[in-house]
């Protein structure tokens, strides 16, 4: 992030992408079978002297999903509930599928051998950057113009993944799957995810349910809608000078 170029001194860049780091990690749980999975956040009481989710926005909300993610493998679909903004939404689409590559580098987690496979995936984030670029005197921005879509980065990444055969289940964390045991950890160039606990055949059975509320869109309808809110809170933040909390209308 360059925070839109404004003129901030580094220690204070740092302090805040550590401020944004530590928002940005979380736990989550994946209960799964052999067809279906379910993955969603472990909620957790918010410690003394951390800030409420009142000020700012989360980025992760505005594009991809945030929400309890249901895969099915059988039929190779996934589904997630997203609030945005107030309104809730069904994502509901077909799940990607990725060329993996699969190599004999090994290691150990846990009590599981894991082994290495990559894939090349196309990732879509929100251009956090567009949206703190303050208006120059001129109308413009004090960079270039944005084209139209600059809202997102899209790019392509190695994903990074390891799996144990060991566990013969072809699910994963996310939107992950496919390959010929359970992944253990995955990443890209910004996200690492990384299974600290496995619990095999508990005695509290977690049903898997696919959500059902909310209005039904596939994930491309769901970021042109992301998209356009983004831009609200561009114009808004243009709007007020480059002032303001970030907080969306």
């Amino acid at each position: 992030m360059n925070f839109g170029n404004r003129n901030i001194p580094e220690d204070r860049k740092n302090e805040m992408m550590e401020r944004i780091k530590k928002a940005n990690e979380k736990t989550f749980v994946l209960n799964f079978n052999k067809m279906a999975s379910i993955y969603e956040e472990e909620e957790k009481l918010e410690q003394p002297g951390e800030r409420g989710g009142g000020r700012g926005f989360r980025f992760g909300a505005m594009a991809g999903n945030d929400g309890d993610l249901y895969k099915n493998i059988k039929d190779q679909r996934y589904l997630v509930k997203n609030e945005l903004l107030g309104k809730i939404f069904l994502i509901d689409d077909e799940l990607e599928v990725l060329d993996w590559k699969m190599g004999s580098e090994s290691k150990q987690i846990g009590n599981y051998t894991a082994f290495k496979a990559t894939a090349t995936k196309t990732i879509k984030r929100p251009n956090v950057s567009a949206i703190f670029r303050r208006p120059n005197r001129e109308g413009g921005n004090d960079t270039e113009d944005r084209k139209d879509g600059e809202e997102f980065i899209i790019k392509e990444v190695e994903i990074v993944a390891w799996y144990t055969p060991e566990i013969p289940v072809n699910q994963g964390p996310g939107t992950y799957w496919g390959l010929p045991g359970l992944i253990l950890a995955v990443g890209d160039d910004v996200t690492t995810i990384i299974c600290s606990e496995i619990t095999l055949n508990p005695s509290e059975k977690t049903e898997i349910k696919a959500p059902s509320k909310g209005k039904k869109v596939t994930q491309a309808e769901y970021d042109e809608i992301s998209q356009e809110k983004m831009k609200e809170m561009r114009e808004n933040f243009r709007n007020r000078g480059g002032r303001g909390s970030g907080r969306p209308n």
